[in-house]
């Protein structure tokens, strides 16, 4: 699968009936990649495969409370049969905050796994990736899919996910950043209301902690410092040398979510191409 380095991650304000144009839109500016947040269900990817020609629609990510394994093997099988080689499925357990039913991660993610394997039409390995933050999930990345697609993790993580992984496994980190487009403190405003909810979050925080994050850090929102390390801000240009940093870290692919005002929806196709502008440069011509 062609990912190339650059992808995007629509979250819920891009809506389903946005998904054909943000597939268009994204394929047309050339990124290699189009990763669905909010727990999509893989039905749900045809409209942007549909649209489109070329571009990977990746799940960011199926989570594993809303399917059973063999459900989700059958429904890649048969839209996979339509757009061969086309849908990456990124799965990830989600957090404990979201279910009571919470098991321990490590081991529900291995019986997941296990029943995707057992099933009728068994989905490959290098069409999976998982969301892995802690060391033993990344093993299993390793053992098990294509590779791991970090999500609100700074660099220093990428560089750990690279080390632990080795050079064969794909890193695809998630990151969002806010194009300022003027106004540093509503930019900031956005990331810091997008970030207060992960930092509420336990597999998030105790992931911050690894890497030197401190409580007080952490804590009523985050630092400033924090803020702009995971969800950084700033014109195109700042914003590349953030996507650049995972890079240099050691990530393939990164996948940048660009971070919209509260209430609104719709495809960013204007903070797209100014990423694009400096990520890709013009969109190869097409006969």
């Amino acid at each position: 699968m062609k990912l190339t380095k650059f992808g995007l991650w629509i979250g819920r304000s891009v809506t389903q009936e946005y998904y054909g144009e943000a597939a268009r839109v994204a394929e047309e500016l050339g990124y290699g990649a189009l990763w669905v947040g909010g727990s999509p269900r893989v039905t749900n990817l045809r409209p942007m495969l549909e649209a489109s020609e070329r571009i990977v629609i990746a799940t960011g990510i199926v989570n594993v409370w809303a399917y059973e394994p063999p459900e989700l093997a059958e429904e890649f099988a048969a839209i996979d049969a339509d757009f061969p080689g086309r849908v990456l499925l990124g799965i990830g357990i989600g957090h404990p905050e979201s279910t009571q039913e919470y098991e321990k991660p490590l081991t529900k993610t291995q019986g997941f796994l296990d029943g995707i394997a057992a099933s009728e039409h068994p989905v490959p390995r290098e069409r999976m990736a998982l969301a892995a933050l802690g060391p033993k999930m990344l093993d299993l990345c390793f053992e098990r899919t294509l590779g791991t697609h970090p999500y609100f993790t700074p660099p220093a993580h990428t560089s750990f996910a690279r080390e632990r992984l080795g050079t064969a496994a794909l890193v695809a980190p998630e990151l969002a950043v806010v194009l300022d487009r003027g106004d540093s403190d509503a930019a900031y405003g956005i990331a810091r209301g997008y970030s207060s909810m992960y930092l509420g979050l336990s597999n998030y925080t105790n992931n911050l902690r690894r890497f030197g994050y401190t409580d007080e850090a952490i804590a009523d929102g985050g630092t400033r410092e924090l803020i702009d390390e995971i969800v950084p801000q700033g014109s195109a240009v700042q914003v590349v040398a953030a996507v650049h940093a995972h890079l240099d870290a050691g990530a393939d692919h990164v996948c940048v979510q660009t971070l919209q005002p509260a209430g609104t929806t719709g495809v960013p196709a204007d903070d797209w191409r100014a990423l694009a502008a400096e990520l890709i440069g013009e969109p190869a011509q097409t006969e």
